[in-house]
């Protein structure tokens, strides 16, 4: 599969890219098969080839969400922009789960759905047990040790 994306090009610190169309698998460090423009963060500038770019998407390329974006922007192509995807680090995925109260099973939101009442949830509080004053220490009761009979 095709697709139309960004390879990084330029130094360090001063980056440059160009949108080139190659396989999806292949690292977008490898060679091209077709510079199809070029993108310089620095000064906002942005050059594309515009009948080329339609015909890749014509085969069957796919832009790339970034390159895509870029594309709307420069009414290369007609749509919406596409919403940035956030990554979620495994810490705080971990603390959301955590917060988040279970999802119920599809068969449950159904059977909720039929009898027409929303299932209210609520949110999951931490319950901690009572702290009671710190006593002198226990005493167990000492069994009594009987004789055996003779």
């Amino acid at each position: 599969m095709l697709a139309i994306r960004l390879s990084r090009v330029g130094k360090r610190n001063s980056a440059f890219f160009r949108v080139v169309v190659m396989d999806k698998q292949k690292s977008a460090k490898g060679r091209a098969l077709e510079v199809l423009g070029s993108v310089n963060p620095h000064n906002n500038e942005i050059i594309l080839k515009n009948e080329r770019i339609l015909y890749w998407i014509g085969v069957g390329a796919q832009p790339s969400d970034r390159v895509h974006n870029i594309l709307v922007a420069k009414e290369v192509i007609k749509g919406k922009k596409i919403a940035k995807k956030i990554r979620q680090s495994k810490k705080s995925g971990e603390e959301t789960a955590e917060e988040t109260p279970k999802a119920e099973t599809p068969k449950e939101a159904a059977a909720e759905e039929e009898k027409g009442e929303p299932k209210a949830r609520e949110p999951k509080t931490e319950e901690r047990p009572e702290e009671k004053p710190a006593e002198g220490p226990k005493e167990e009761p000492k069994e009594e040790k009987t004789e055996p009979e003779k």
